[in-house]
């Protein structure tokens, strides 16, 4: 039987946000085993701000079994760091659109609603996963679809394990 192909297009900033909103991280190779053996995710793409000196962290998504995609950031007057990948995100999923299956969404960003409802119509949404249970009003069209990932907080987040009197992450 051939392997179904589903694939994954994740907001990491938005699952990164809405995770750690709740007091954890989350162990992003464990989430994409879960993804791997829950879905049958054969591609995971995480639309990320690209920031210089987090090549590190970058090169262990990619190691981890992501396709990182990038978008540029700015830096606004204030400090903090602009990059939103909703574009990108939903230009993925259409260029994607004839290989995959079914899509799986990870966001809560109501900025995603025509894109879910599209992908509904065509029977191509396999499921929305939503950080926590503040996601956008608007996605509650989809209840039916959608999976927190707060309550997979126990099979999901970073373990801190004791190495000579120092917590590791």
């Amino acid at each position: 039987m051939k392997k179904q192909q589903n694939y994954a297009f994740i907001d990491s900033q938005n699952l990164n946000l809405g995770i750690q909103s709740q007091g954890w991280r989350l162990d992003w190779r464990k989430f994409r085993q879960y993804l791997q053996d829950k879905y049958q995710i054969t591609k995971a793409f995480l639309f990320i701000g690209y920031v210089a000196g987090n090549e590190q962290l970058y090169a262990y998504l990619q190691t981890t079994g992501y396709i990182v995609i990038f978008k540029p950031t700015l830096e606004l007057p204030d400090g903090k760091v602009k990059g939103n990948v909703d574009a990108e995100l939903v230009l993925h999923t259409m260029i994607e659109y004839p290989k995959y299956k079914q899509a799986l969404i990870v966001s809560g960003d109501g900025d995603f609603y025509c894109l879910i409802e599209y992908l509904v119509s065509k029977h191509k949404l396999l499921r929305v996963l939503a950080p926590n249970s503040k996601y956008s009003s608007l996605l509650r069209k989809f209840n039916n679809v959608i999976v927190r990932v707060d309550i997979l907080k126990e099979k999901l987040q970073i373990k801190k394990a004791k190495i000579s009197g120092r917590s590791k992450s």
